[in-house]
């Protein structure tokens, strides 16, 4: 198919829809507006549910009801917002129904503003609400990888009957680029449902779909049943992107838009002589650490770098386990970093390094 040129938000939605969602229920905020709206748009036309709710935890639980019957669904948002769907997000991950988040992160805490920003790691990768669970993360860096994690979180979703997030920031919500669409999903007959779905008097037993487990016992049953899918979900679906890591002496670790920004950084350290190497998390959760221990144990330092005032640099150091010196470079607000900024920081981290050699 031939590449056409599309803004980040508006390939998100029609990705989904090409993925085969059959209801989308969202709020309007900016910078993921456009989401909303492109779904507002084509979901009539394929003959499939487009709703705008009053407010993002009236959409999450509308997705937790469509989600039961087995129907792939979803919902978007921006910070904030996500805010306001966590509790219904641990009662979806509690109940093991599958369904689809996407977050355009902006500036914060609070309000903030809707510039650019990557200040929800934690509150993606630590669970998005109360109790022992997790999300599967996916972080794109592109327009054309935004719509291709769209398509991999209602795949990955339906596959372990779970949350998956595709957590991006307000510049590839916004930008264009040229990209590819994947060919159209037909959404599943009524017939194609799982097993575990809730779909009406079909002469089978009663389906129970609740997270609401009495008794410490019980839910604690229920936990180790979660516990064992997140152990398989880490086993087999940790996902990173590597630039010129196998000689590398310096490593950068960036994800999303910043992780794009340091591919420059890459090529601008190689020029000065520096051997520099990038390692992008895909998944943030599950995280790439085992490869991180590696390269931490290659080479002679790490700078991470993220539009936040340092998130995943904890994921990072728990990791690398000190095998190596570590340093952080993040921007906040909604400051985007400059290649040149990173640059230096790294120019810095390498005169550290090599005075204690000396």
């Amino acid at each position: 198919m031939a590449k056409e040129l599309i803004d980040g938000n508006c390939a998100i939605a029609e990705a989904a829809i090409r993925a085969g969602v059959e209801s989308f229920f969202g709020y309007p905020i900016t910078p993921q507006t456009e989401v909303l709206e492109h779904f507002s748009k084509r979901m009539p036309e394929e003959g499939r549910v487009f709703l705008q709710a009053e407010s993002e935890i009236a959409s999450i639980n509308m997705v937790y009801g469509a989600a039961s019957t087995g129907a792939r669904t979803m919902t978007s948002s921006s910070s904030p917002g996500i805010s306001l769907m966590q509790e219904g997000l641990s009662y979806i991950a509690c109940s093991e129904v599958p369904a689809v988040v996407v977050n355009i992160m902006r500036g914060g805490p609070g309000l903030g503003n809707v510039q650019p920003s990557q200040s929800d790691y934690f509150q993606s990768v630590k669970g998005a609400g109360h109790g022992d669970f997790h999300m599967i993360v996916l972080a794109p860096a592109t327009v054309q990888e935004a719509i291709d994690h769209v398509v991999l979180a209602f795949d990955l979703a339906d596959k372990y009957r779970t949350l998956a997030m595709v957590v991006a920031d307000g510049t590839i919500g916004q930008m264009m680029e040229p990209a590819e669409m994947p060919p159209m999903q037909p959404v599943r007959r009524f017939e194609e449902r799982q097993k575990w779905a809730l779909t009406g008097a079909d002469g089978r037993p009663p389906n129970i779909i609740t997270s609401l487990y009495l008794g410490a016992e019980n839910l604690e049953r229920v936990n180790d049943r979660l516990q064992a899918k997140l152990k398989e979900i880490k086993a087999n679906e940790v996902r990173f992107k590597e630039t010129e890591t196998e000689d590398a002496e310096y490593l950068l670790v960036a994800f999303g838009t910043v992780g794009r920004i340091c591919e420059t950084v890459v090529r601008e350290a190689r020029k000065k002589g520096i051997k520099a190497g990038l390692l992008r998390p895909v998944t943030l959760w599950p995280f790439p650490d085992k490869r991180i221990n590696e390269l931490a144990g290659q080479v002679k330092g790490i700078l991470v770098a993220e539009m936040n005032a340092g998130q995943m640099v904890e994921d990072v150091r728990l990791a690398a386990l000190g095998q190596c010196p570590d340093s952080f470079y993040g921007r906040t607000g909604g400051v985007v970093p400059l290649p040149d900024d990173i640059l230096g920081e790294l120019d810095k981290l390498r005169a550290d390094v090599e005075k204690k050699e000396a």
